[in-house]
Formats: structure tokens, C-alpha cells, sequence
């Protein structure tokens, strides 16, 4: 998406400059990226900053969450921001896990009503389109077009299976979507990076370690071979962006493997992931923010996505030791 780089067919590509050295304190990262968050994130990502960070309660960010389920048991009202309007759709789904997740409260009624809705929208695969169609033609970002009989993707199902497989969820539900996903993971020849997020995403939550971990060792070969990794940032036109992808939207080694513990962090050497994770803390933005580099196709989604990239670069960087493991002061008091 955003940004322009030469082309990877140039005679001689030019040479990026050298990347500055991250901050030596990280806590000016963090209290740029906090007036970032008050400034400018939705009620969910102020109070998710406030958990991790802060010291804040799990409670309030259950609440904010809350707002964007619906009678069906999925999420909707744009959750996920490249997707408007008020209709449950699996991009809602997976944002909702991810937060659950990270509260450790992916578990109870909450999640045996989403399965129960996940039974009754999947394909005749059992797996989840991208998106839905609907009566109403609400706003969509131009890279999730709707079809009349979306088929199944590995990009939204994904996700959502190995989430519910990391928090030990066993529905029936989860049978053929997990015998969809290992089918399309195990089969991947030519993919592309976000397909590649959702396949990690898959086999870092999945029971069978052996097997995920025999699938991951083949994606990271065909990542490599495919090129759709930057594994040198200061040589970002050596990696083109992949077909339909926007101008600059390049995925770095942080960016498939988020926490040191996924299958994905052993596709890439030390040197490679220090690079990688420099880039990443020099990549805050004046006003404390961390950039988007998808497509900006409307102003309420790209507003509405840089706090959520901020919260991903935080939690990264805080994961590979580069933040605070411990919160360095109170968090915000509760009105009276």
C-alpha cells in the first residue's frame, strides 16, 4: 500500500541510507506513542494501551469490545476499520480473538456463541470468506471486494483457528476448519505476505506441534525463495511489494514472527531479526504514532488503524526485550 519505492528492476537500484539507532531509553517511545493513543485511538485501543502498558484493568477492555458484538454472536461496526458498517464479518471475528486473547479471556459462553455463529456463515469447506455480501452495500476497502459466493480463505480462517486452538477451544465447528487450513498451508506454492501472517497464525496455535512445525519450515523456504520477506531494510528495493499490493506495503521479519516464540522467528537469522526490529522502533513517527502502509482508501479507516499498528509495534518491540517487561507507573485513575 502507501509509499513509493524504485523499481526492483533497476540497473542500479539506489542505496538506501543507513537506519538510524533506536532511542537508548525506550520509555520516550512510550510516552510519545501514549499522547499518540489519547490524541487520536478509538475507546478500545486507549484502554488496550492502558492494560499492557499502564497497568490498567482487563475489565475495561472487555467493555469496549463489547460494543462491537452482535445479536448473532459475531462482531461488526467496523472493529476491523477496512470494513464499515454495523454486519458481522470474520476480519471482526479475528480482531475480537486477538484482543480476547491477550486478556486471557478467549473461553466461556462469549466464544461458544461465535462458534455457533462461525457453523452458520462457513462455506461448504467449513472455512470463512473474507467478506460477506449483504443487503446493504456498506463500505468496504477496495482490496476486500465482495462477492456474491465468496470462497473460503486461509486469510480470515486462519487466524481465527488458531486462536481458538492456542485457548484449548473445542467446538465442532473447529473440525473441518482446521482440516481446511492444513490443506491450503500444507499446499501453498505461490502466496503472498498477509496469506503467509495467516498461515503463521494457524500453525502457532495448532495442537499438532510436529506436523505445524514441518508446515513451518517449508513456508519459511518458499517465503525466502519468493522474496516476500524484507530481510534488509536499508535495501527495501531488492523486495518489491507483492502483485496488488500497494507501493511500499512490505512485510519485515517482525512482521510474521511477532513473538520470539512463533515457528516463524526460526525462518530468520539473529542478524536478520535485529535489522528487521531496528527498523521497527525507528519507524515512530513524529507524533508518537507508528505508520500504516496499506492503501489509505478512506479517512475514518486510516485514523482509526495507526493506533492499532502503534499497539502491534509496542507489543513487538516489548516481546524482544526492546520495552519494559513491567509497567513503570500507575495507570490512569478511574473517575469518582
Amino acid at each position: 500500500m502507501p509509499g513509493d519505492e524504485a523499481s526492483a528492476q533497476s540497473p542500479h537500484p539506489p542505496q538506501l541510507p543507513q537506519l538510524p539507532h533506536p532511542p537508548q531509553s525506550p520509555q520516550p517511545a512510550l510516552a510519545r506513542a501514549e499522547r499518540f493513543v489519547w490524541l487520536t485511538a478509538r475507546v478500545l485501543e486507549q484502554r488496550r494501551f492502558a492494560f499492557h502498558f499502564l497497568g490498567g484493568d482487563a475489565d475495561p477492555v472487555d467493555t469496549a469490545l463489547g460494543s462491537y458484538l452482535n445479536p448473532d454472536g459475531g462482531y461488526g461496526h467496523a472493529l476491523d476499520p477496512d470494513l464499515r458498517g454495523p454486519l458481522s464479518q470474520p476480519l471482526h471475528t479475528a480482531h475480537a480473538l486477538r484482543v480476547l486473547d491477550s486478556l486471557g479471556r478467549c473461553a466461556g459462553q462469549r466464544i461458544e456463541r461465535l462458534c455457533r455463529h462461525l457453523t452458520g456463515v462457513s462455506t461448504s469447506e467449513g472455512a470463512l470468506p473474507v467478506v460477506f455480501p449483504s443487503p446493504r452495500d456498506y463500505p468496504a476497502a477496495p482490496y476486500h471486494p465482495v462477492q456474491d459466493d465468496p470462497p473460503g480463505e486461509l486469510l480470515t480462517t486462519g487466524p481465527v483457528v488458531g486462536l481458538l486452538h492456542r485457548n484449548r477451544v473445542w467446538h465442532a465447528w473447529l473440525f473441518r476448519a482446521t482440516d481446511f487450513c492444513w490443506d491450503r498451508v500444507e499446499n501453498l506454492h505461490r502466496t503472498h505476505p498477509y496469506e503467509v501472517q495467516s498461515a503463521v497464525a494457524f500453525l502457532d496455535g495448532v495442537p499438532d506441534r510436529a506436523r505445524a512445525a514441518t508446515a513451518a519450515d517449508r513456508l519459511g523456504r518458499l517465503v525466502r525463495e519468493q522474496r516476500l520477506v524484507v530481510l534488509d531494510p536499508r535495501r527495501r528495493t531488492d523486495f518489491p511489494p507483492a502483485p496488488g499490493y500497494a507501493p511500499g506495503e512490505q512485510l519485515f521479519p517482525h512482521d510474521f514472527a511477532r513473538r520470539p516464540e512463533s515457528l516463524a522467528r526460526g525462518w530468520f537469522t539473529d542478524e536478520e531479526m535485529r535489522r528487521s526490529l531496528d527498523f521497527l522502533a525507528a519507524a515512530q513517527q513524529q507524533d508518537g504514532g507508528w505508520p500504516v502502509r496499506r492503501e489509505a482508501w478512506a479517512p475514518g479507516s486510516s485514523l482509526e488503524r495507526r493506533p492499532i499498528a502503534t499497539l502491534e509495534a509496542l507489543l513487538t518491540l516489548r516481546a524482544y526485550g526492546r520495552l519494559p517487561a513491567q509497567v513503570s507507573r500507575p495507570g490512569p485513575v478511574p473517575p469518582r
